[in-house]
This record gives C-alpha cells, structure tokens and sequence, in this order.
C-alpha cells in the first residue's frame, strides 16, 4: 500500500545544500544541526557508474529520476561520470533498461544556430556544481545558464537562469541514442504558449524484448515563442519569449498516455515554487533515512553510512501514473492496466520496474523487511501483479515486460520472507501457487539469462531429473549465465525458501519434495577436490578443473567463491567439506587471501574478469559471495564474521569519493544494502525465509544504532543496538544482552526485534571463542 512515513517530519531549509567537493568529498555543512539528508555524498563511485547508477532530482523510487548525462552511449559507463567535464543533457529515465525524454537549456545566436542540433553539448565545472538527493544545481559554461533541477515522483522540475540578451531556447533531444536503448519516433508539439506535449518510443534491447512509448506533457511560466525541427535528426528546439525571470519547466511523464503524464503534473506539482519542492524532496528522503539513526564512529563513516543507505532506497523505478494506470507489456499485444484502488479511490500501491532479485536474499530482503516494510509490501503486490497479468512472477521486469535477467526464480526468497516476517497476510495460497509454477518446467526458473523465446537454458529439465545442472547444457547457449555448477546451487537455495512456505501451508508433500530437491546442491561437490565442481550432461567432473578460473560452470564468480552458496544448509555443506574446523579453516584462508586485494575483483565490474583480479577467492563486488563473512557465525566462530566483517567494511566500503565505493556491481540498491547491513552488525544468511525468521549479530560500525520500527506493521516503538566500547580495535563482541536478559548466542529472531527494545553489545580487542 502506499508508503507510509511513520515518524515526524523533519523540515529542511531550502538554502542547505552542501558542495561535492571532487578533490575530498567534503560538502559545506550548514550552522543547523546536519540532517540525515545533508550526510549523503551522491558522487560516491561516479567514475564508475552506469545509466541506472547515479541519482540526484529525484524522489525515492521515482518514476521520473532526472539528472545530467554526461556520456549516452550505452548502458555501462553512461549516466553522469565523474571524470567526463561535458554536459549532454538532463534526461529524465534512468532506470533498469529504460530511458528518455533529454533535454538541454541552450543560447542561440548567428554563430551556432545553424550547427545547433548536431553541436550542443557544453563544458561545466565540479567547482560550480551543487548535489543534494532531490536537487542538482550545474552551470553550462558555454551558454552561461545556471540550471537547477528537482522533481516529484513522476514529474522533474527545472529551473534556468540565461544570460540577458541572448535568445532563450530549449533542445528537445527525442531522437538519439541515451543510455542503454535508441530512442526514436520523438514528436513534440505546442498545445498553447505555454505548454507542450509529445511522445518517444524506447526501442527493444536484447534484454527488453519489447519497445515502449513514454509520453510527456510540458509546461513553462515562460512563453514559447517558436518551435523548430531539424530536418536531419529530427529533434526539437523550442525558443522562449526574452524572460525576464527564472524560466521553470515542468516535464511529466507517463507510459500509457499523454493525458496521464498531464494529471501526473495536475496531481503532483500544481504549483511553480520551485525551492518549496526542493524542500519537500529533501524532506522526504530525510525521513527515509532517518529510519535509521546512527551515533558514534568517524563523521566520514557516518556520511557513507547515510550514502550507502540513500543507494538502498532507488534504482528500482515506479511505472504507474497517480491514477494506477501502467503498461502492460507482458502480453502479446500492449495493454494499458489498471492497479486496484482503495476506497478513496487511490492505487493500493505502485507497479515497478526493476532490475534482478538476483542477491536480493541477503540485502533489501533484510534491510526493507526489518526497516521499510511497507516497501516490500508494494514490491510484493507489484510482482504479483506482473504474474496476474503475464502468468510469472518476473526477476527482473523493465517496461511492464519481463527480462529474464540473471537466472533461477530470484522473487521466490522476497515474496517468502515477506510472509514469513507477516508483511504479506492474504492469499498465501494464491501466491504459494504462483511461485511454485516458477520452479517447475515452463517456468522462469527454466530461464536462463535473457532468454525470451525459449525455456532450455537454464537447465531446469537435467536438475529435476538428475539432481544437478549440467555445464555445458547439451541444447547449446540461449541467454548466457548458464553456468550449471551455480545454478544448481541457486536452484537448490531458491527450493528451500518455497519449502518453507509450504510447510507453513500445511502442504506435506510439496514440502517434501521441494525440500529433497534443496539437497542437490550436494550433487556438484566434489570431495576429491573440497570444492563444487561443474560435471557434463554424464555426471562426468569437470577436466582440469581450476577453482579460481571465473565464468567455468559459475556465474559472474569462480569456484572458490560460490562453494559457500549454500545459505541453506551450511552445517551440510561443512560435513561434505570434512566437518566444521576444516570448514572454518578453509573459508579462512581464502578471506587471508582476498584481503590483499581489499576483498574485491579489482574496482568495477567491468574488471573483474581480468586476470590480476578474478582469481580472488571472496568477491565482495559481485552477488555470489557477498555472504561469506557470516558463515563463520552459523559454523561456530561469530568471531571471525565479527573480525572479517569489519575488515570488509574497513578496506571495502569505506571510501568516501568518486573513484571508489562498492568496486563491484551495485545493482539498484543490492550493495548499499549489503552495507547497511554490515554496519548496523545484522544479516539474515538464508534471507529471512524460515518461520520467525532469524538475524545474525555481526559487530555494528557504531556505538549505537536506532531503528525507528513501522508501526503499522511492527510495535511503535524503536529497535536499539548499542555497542559499548566500540573502537577501530574493539571488533569482538564478548557479550549480549536484550531487554537487560542475557543472549546466549549470536542469533536474534524476528519476533525479538520487532517488538521493540534494546540490544547491548559489550565490544573487546580480544575475541570470546566461547
């Protein structure tokens, strides 16, 4: 349902917005007390980024996430890059195979008006330039204009300052290529002196199948003058009467009509004072972050706490209009649907667009199910509303359509650990029915990636029949990541969490024998090397097999880190590996080892296949083994997780710049919450799935740590970790208590945390084995 702020909100000055520094990464902290939203640094890894990466004039989960785009080429290293100094428009889609409508406040005189559509891009400065989530300010130094940016959830809101004397325009980039698709069939068209409309098509990438029209309506303070088209790239520049004041621009869009992308404007911005949005989207996402509060440790770590926290709540794109119209790809023929609505008639929540689930167990299934429940809630009822309208639960849909990104049944660990954690309450059959059909034959478990048009990649039909998935698969390659080693290990985790909804179905049989079938990942271990290992069609292991080699029957990782993907059942990997001490012992040689490379396959995704880097026993950069520091815990040491993951977050994430930050793949909030999560010392190993699911103590970052519980959902109350004694040294946490009663083990549940209270931590320099 919608989303539900639960605590006070806190109001921000307008004028507070802090200076992204592209030498320290300081900002300029106002004389106010700093608000959680003034501690996020938003050029945190830009250097690194990707089209859907970066944010700023945008609302948490925004359908509109407008911000510059400094190179539009491609999906990967698109978007705003740090290091690139020239602008090539605002653009106002930056989501998971999605973009659109760029724009571009230029000046226009004898000397460029007639090169202007093909030569418009201009210089500015990181010293000029101002970044605060919901806000970006930026001077175009060729033009002399001072442009500021905001937004609504489905409405960006600029504001431009030009030079006097100049003649005032604005490109409309429609057609071109932005990101990761071409967008084509650009019209634009005046409806009144001061207002515009038109439409773009996105076309189809190899991962969306489908184009999508996005329509826009425009709306100025400021007269149009003129509107031209050019008749070579057929874009459009629209002049503007001399303004004599600020120009404000208001851009709504939609994917199902123009007259939807209007009432978006009508509903969401009726007004034309530009700072009080500002104000309003800071405040919003001040309340956001300020479900968590934390105390203590450096203000540097504070600041990438809230940036970390901040990646956690975006990426991840609403597609439906204030009235709950959204499109409807997933058919043959386009449809325009229609969300349910409540007795106001209001949407009971907002359809989404996404990238993979794809690591989701041990990121936002934690953080949004113990932090924001009223999130997963809506992503819950989003995904189910892709199964009502297409017959599958999607891991990755874009465009009302589905990807098939990644691979398995990725949505299955979400939707259960939602129930499990009583999010979710009504039809749990209907829902149990709808992921089962995911894990059988003509499902999307059968899927591997981006495999649209058939159903053999992923290999289902060998690991129902013979326990595992083979590598290679004998039909040939159809979508990629069809590395049979990790699938089986994933198909068999993913078994395990729909087991448990069917035991809490009272469903005997299905439980039993999705249980049996979580066993398979037994099938690729072999003993004779202490590793899992890929076998062929035959069951024949795997010839000069090499754990460290990447991408050899694992996905996106080698051997060495993805033996550890058992989640599960780690107590039955440990006896397979020779019992727990060799377990133990094994996992930490390979962490002593990813420690000289800072725990990461080099800094970006794009390196990690390189040969200096994809060697590394634990990738902290990728999905696969972001869990392994807390195995440790469920094989008897809590304190190497407590000593290795504070070391992760030391040498890892940490790194408050440009050119550093996760050194992986932040795939629309999966590492910032990983990070969250690390640093508030709670994880959840087979991502919340079992009944009253459990929580890991790992050893929390800073001294104490206040989550503010929703009480529509939890106690009105707060969850409080405190770590007394906490320092860069004192890592071991010897002693627990809840509520003033001892704990025993490093192990919390659901029902204690939720109902308010207080967890002690008593931090040492030397670890309690006992």
């Amino acid at each position: 349902m919608k989303l539900k702020l639960v605590f006070r909100r806190i109001i921000i000055v307008t004028s507070i917005i802090f200076l992204a520094s592209c030498k320290d990464a300081q900002q300029i902290i106002p004389e106010e007390k700093e608000q959680f939203v003034d501690k996020v640094y938003p050029l945190l890894d830009t250097e690194n980024s990707r089209w859907f990466f970066f944010s700023s004039a945008s609302r948490p989960f925004g359908m509109v996430n407008l911000s510059p785009d400094t190179e539009i080429g491609g999906a990967w290293g698109s978007g705003y890059r740090y290091k690139t100094d020239t602008i090539k428009g605002f653009s106002h889609i930056h989501a998971w195979q999605m973009s659109g409508v760029s724009v571009m406040p230029v000046t226009i005189s004898e000397s460029n008006k007639h090169t202007i559509f093909k030569d418009f891009h201009s210089k500015f400065s990181h010293q000029t330039e101002k970044i605060a989530p919901g806000y970006h300010y930026l001077e175009l130094d060729r033009y002399q204009i001072k442009s500021a940016l905001t937004s609504t959830k489905r409405v960006g809101f600029h504001q431009y300052t030009f030079p006097n004397n100049e003649q005032a325009s604005i490109l409309f980039n429609l057609n071109t290529i932005l990101g990761p698709c071409e967008n084509t069939d650009g019209i634009l068209e005046k409806n009144n002196k001061n207002e515009l409309s038109g439409k773009v098509v996105m076309q189809p990438t190899h991962r969306r199948p489908k184009p999508l029209t996005i329509y826009f309506k425009i709306k100025l303070n400021n007269a149009i003058k003129s509107i031209e088209q050019d008749s070579i790239t057929r874009n459009y520049l629209v002049h503007l009467n001399e303004p004599k004041e600020k120009v404000l621009m208001k851009v709504g869009i939609s994917y199902t009509s123009i007259e939807n992308a209007n009432n978006n404007i009508n509903e969401e911005l009726p007004e034309w004072h530009f700072d009080n949005i500002v104000t309003q989207s800071k405040t919003e996402w001040n309340d956001l972050l300020g479900r968590i509060e934390v105390e203590g440790s450096k203000e540097v770590n504070q600041r990438r706490f809230y940036t970390d926290l901040w990646h956690a709540l975006q990426g991840r794109r609403i597609i439906s209009d204030v009235n709950g119209a959204y499109p409807d790809n997933t058919g043959e023929q386009f449809r325009i649907g229609k969300l349910p609505l409540d007795e106001n008639g209001k949407p009971k929540f907002n359809h989404y667009n996404s990238d993979s689930f794809w690591g989701a167990q041990w990121t936002i299934n934690t953080l949004w199910g113990l932090v924001y429940p009223e999130i997963m809630e809506e992503f819950v009822h989003s995904l189910m509303q892709y199964y009502k309208d297409g017959g599958i639960i999607p891991r990755g849909p874009s465009g009302g359509n589905y990807t098939y990104v990644m691979t398995g049944a990725s949505s299955t660990p979400f939707i259960v650990s939602a129930i499990q954690k009583g999010i979710i309450k009504d039809d749990l059959e209907g829902i149990y029915q709808a992921l089962k059909k995911n894990h059988m034959p003509n499902g999307i478990m059968a899927k591997a990636g981006y495999e649209h048009t058939t159903d053999l990649g992923g290999g289902l039909k060998y690991y129902i029949k013979n326990g595992f998935v083979p590598y290679p698969i004998p039909e040939g390659n159809f979508g990629g990541h069809q590395d049979g080693a990790s699938l089986t290990m994933e198909y068999a985790y993913q078994d395990w969490a729909l087991a448990q909804l069917a035991k809490k179905l009272e469903l005997e049989d299905d439980y039993n024998y999705f249980l049996n079938r979580s066993k398979n990942y037994k099938n690729v271990f072999d003993t004779s090397v202490n590793w899992m290992r890929p076998k062929n069609v035959d069951g024949i292991w795997n010839t000069h097999f090499d754990p460290y080699q990447v991408e050899h029957g694992f996905i996106e990782s080698n051997g060495a880190q993805s033996t550890w993907f058992v989640p599960h059942d780690l107590s039955g990997l440990a006896t397979l590996i020779g019992g727990h001490e060799k377990a133990i012992k094994k996992l930490n040689a390979q962490f002593k080892t990813a420690e000289k490379l800072n725990f990461t396959a080099g800094t970006s995704h794009a390196v990690e296949g390189h040969p200096e880097y994809s060697r590394i026993p634990v990738n902290f950069g990728n999905q696969p083994s972001i869990q392994t520091s807390f195995i440790f815990n469920k094989l008897g040491r809590p304190d190497l997780t407590q000593y290795w993951s504070r070391n992760v977050i030391n040498k890892t994430f940490s790194g408050l710049a440009p050119n550093t930050g996760y050194s992986g793949d932040e795939d629309q909030g999966l590492m910032g919450s990983l990070n969250v999560l690390m640093k508030i010392g709670l994880f959840q190993m087979n991502g919340g799935t079992e009944e009253n699911p459990e929580y890991q103590i790992g050893s929390p970052l800073f001294n104490k740590i206040t989550i503010k519980l929703n009480p529509d959902y939890y106690a009105d109350s707060n969850f409080i970790i405190k770590a007394i004694n906490n320092n860069v040294e004192n890592v071991y946490v010897n002693k627990i208590t809840l509520n003033n009663q001892p704990v025993e083990t490093y192990n919390l549940s659901q029902s204690d945390i939720v109902k308010g209270g207080e967890l002690v931590l008593e931090m040492s320099n030397k670890s309690n084995r006992n």
